[in-house]
């Protein structure tokens, strides 16, 4: 019998969040926790093949093989460029 491993699935939006703890086999990836997690029909907005996924906050592929009480994160597009934001704040204090 596979070890069963917790990890949890986390997605939010300005106007949502999902966060759903799951058990998964030892051996799984990311994405068959994602897949399992139910978040691709509960928010049909997310595409895989174009938003990034990670651990803990940095960058893994799918096929990433979970551990115990990993943290699966889907992250959106950013709304605007970090580099113009910074620009335009330093305008704004100098100005």
């Amino acid at each position: 019998m596979a070890k069963q491993l917790p990890v949890q699935v986390c997605y939010a939006t300005g106007a949502q969040v999902f966060l759903r703890d799951l058990v998964v086999e030892e051996g799984a990836t990311i994405a068959q926790a994602i897949a399992l997690s139910g978040v691709l029909a509960e928010v049909p907005e997310i595409d895989l093949a174009l938003q990034p996924v990670g651990l803990f906050g940095k960058k893994r592929a799918l096929d990433t093989v979970l551990r115990e009480h990993d943290r699966i994160e889907i992250y959106r597009p950013l709304v605007a460029d970090p580099k113009d934001s910074r620009r335009r704040r330093a305008e704004k204090k100098a100005g």
